[in-house]
């Protein structure tokens, strides 16, 4: 009875062992690959729990989320012939699962469940070892220094996409490299160099915005006096202008006022002589000739009489008037 039970535990044991070794889990983000003998099976697991042979089937877990490879002390020789030393360098890369699971074992059977070692650490090696043998330690240092991650993951995009497809390179992050001491401090003085040029350069450049200021605020500020002088010149004009349109309107209404004045006079002198045309007949000449003589008081008598106020012709015998003239003075005399 007791080797009945010896047995029976024996049996319990293998079988509890056995039940260890072929039960496992498998994480969320990753998928099981399959060795059984050595040689990698074609059908991988998803997250959760399987079962497998023991002993003879072992399994690997392989991460298809967003990882993170770090690769230190990454050594680089620069076209002069300077080794420099990249302290760390960090690849975020990540094996897409909608690619399919049978390209999972693709890139399992090629470069193991380690793929990362061959496709991502060896690459970054040769790649930055590409970069470096072609630039001076000036540009890989300083100049060309923010552009290497991006330099980085394009290649090895290019790679990927040929020898792992369904690996992709979301991210490279490369740290300052470490140089000689010697150097490091000649690039010390001369940043400090740089620096104090900048800040001439720049105190150069706010004293000529400053004078620049200074310049287009006089300008302005003559500019400002010149349009009020303009101003008050095109005010003067028009106040003279005003001044001659108002001097040339009284000058034009006096003119108006003398020539209607004028042509009044010219219009009453001439009517005036049209009267005195229609008026001034011989006969009335001659009663006006005889009344300034009847009302001349002084009678001159002589052997002649002055004919000053007869004028030749006027009568067809002037010796009958001579006569005639003096018999009416005699007569005249003679009742005065």
């Amino acid at each position: 009875m007791p080797q009945i039970w010896t047995v029976f535990a024996a049996i319990s044991g293998v079988i509890a062992i056995m039940l260890h070794s072929s039960i496992h889990k498998i994480e969320e983000g990753h998928l099981a690959v399959y060795y059984r003998g050595g040689a990698l099976l074609t059908s991988p697991n998803g997250p959760g729990y399987h079962i497998m042979l023991p002993f003879i089937t072992t399994y690997r877990s392989v991460q298809t989320t967003l990882q993170t490879d770090e690769i230190k002390n990454v050594p680089c020789g620069t076209s002069g012939g300077v080794m420099i030393y990249f302290d760390r360098i960090e690849v975020v890369n990540m094996l897409v699962p909608s690619a399919g699971r049978q390209l999972l074992v693709d890139i399992v059977r090629n470069y193991t469940a380690d793929y990362d070692k061959t496709l991502i650490f060896n690459k970054i090696h040769h790649e930055l070892n590409q970069f470096c043998s072609v630039h001076t330690l000036q540009e890989v240092y300083i100049e060309l220094f923010d552009i290497i991650d991006e330099n980085l993951k394009i290649s090895l995009q290019k790679e990927l996409n040929v020898m792992a497809p369904g690996l992709t390179i979301q991210a490279v992050r490369v740290t300052k490299p470490k140089i000689p001491e010697s150097i490091r401090r000649n690039f010390e003085l001369m940043e400090a160099e740089k620096t104090r040029l900048l800040i001439t350069t720049q105190t150069q450049r706010i004293v000529e915005k400053e004078a620049e200021t200074e310049r287009k605020r006089a300008i302005i500020e003559a500019q400002k006096v010149a349009q009020v002088a303009e101003i008050q010149f095109q005010q003067k004009v028009m106040e003279k202008e005003t001044e001659k349109r108002i001097s040339e309107i009284e000058d034009a209404a006096f003119l108006a006022r003398e020539k209607a004045r004028a042509d009044a006079e010219y219009y009453t002198a001439a009517r005036l002589s049209e009267a005195n045309t229609l008026k001034l007949t011989p006969e009335y000449l001659e009663l006006m000739k005889f009344q300034a003589i009847a009302a001349n008081s002084k009678i001159y008598f002589g052997q002649d009489i002055p004919n000053m106020f007869v004028e030749g012709g006027k009568y067809s015998n002037e010796e009958d008037e001579r006569g005639s003239f003096a018999a009416r003075g005699r007569n005249n005399t003679l009742q005065s």
